[in-house]
């Protein structure tokens, strides 16, 4: 019951908090923050307190290990879920580049769709060209840009390989690429982490919601890697950073 209750003041407030960021991105950049710099300075903060928030209404609570980078970046990490947007937003900023199906998503792909994230179909090899396009116009423009290269969300037992397509934009300019690693677990009580916080099979994305919303808290885990990666060659960098982030990452909670 008590879950059920907590679900009930989250969920509404989840949808409640992503649209208010989101109107009020619209305001400020398309009114006050037109020019390039201000509205890039804008979007880091906009993405920052609604990753905060959003955090904070569903009960986790963040262990951030290391230093998240300085924009402009490049920062891949590994990938549980939506989950992991606000987490990354509420401690680095940045443009985050995704799969096209998250356009649609309630309440996260509502925000993200308006600040300007790369969405790619993956299915489609020319539309890899486009998007490399827009992550080079993201870092020219001083932002940040933040990859899942496993190119799926998984239930944490491990760091999947890496596809190194979206990294040809940084081999090819010779830029130093950060990494980070993120786990989750739930409290004592609760169902494990893997089966309600990390999304990952046939889950359905509201049922998923909810079901995270009834938990009592959640610990996220967020640590960056100590020193960047630089290759001329995508694959060699796809293969480097899979190995610094498998080095940092945790499993997720199983009990």
């Amino acid at each position: 019951m008590a879950g059920a209750l907590r679900a009930l003041v989250r969920f509404p407030l989840l949808f409640l908090v992503s649209l208010g960021f989101f109107l009020l991105w619209l305001a400020g950049a398309g009114i006050l923050f037109a020019a390039a710099g201000p509205r890039v300075r804008f979007r880091r903060w906009i993405l920052r307190s609604w990753g905060s928030v959003f955090l904070a209404v569903v009960g986790a609570r963040v262990e951030v290990i290391g230093k998240p980078p300085e924009p402009p970046f490049v920062l891949v990490a590994n990938h549980l879920g939506y989950l992991d947007i606000p987490l990354l937003a509420s401690r680095a900023g940045g443009v985050f580049v995704a799969k096209r199906e998250i356009a649609g998503w309630p309440l996260i792909g509502l925000l993200v769709r308006g600040v300007g994230t790369v969405f790619v179909d993956r299915g489609l090899r020319r539309d890899i060209p486009r998007a490399l396009g827009k992550i080079e116009k993201v870092l020219d423009e001083g932002d940040g840009v933040i990859l899942f290269p496993e190119g799926t969300s998984t239930p944490g037992d491990e760091v999947a390989p890496f596809r190194p397509s979206l990294l040809e934009a940084p081999a090819r300019g010779g830029l130093a690429v950060s990494y980070a690693a993120l786990s989750y677990r739930t409290a004592e009580g609760d169902p494990p982490a893997r089966e309600v916080v990390c999304w990952w099979g046939g889950m359905t994305f509201l049922d998923h919601v909810w079901r995270l919303a009834t938990l009592r808290g959640i610990e996220a885990s967020l640590a960056f890697g100590d020193h960047t990666l630089r290759e001329a060659d995508r694959k060699l960098l796809a293969g480097r950073l899979h190995l610094g982030v498998s080095d940092l990452f945790e499993p997720v909670g199983t009990d």
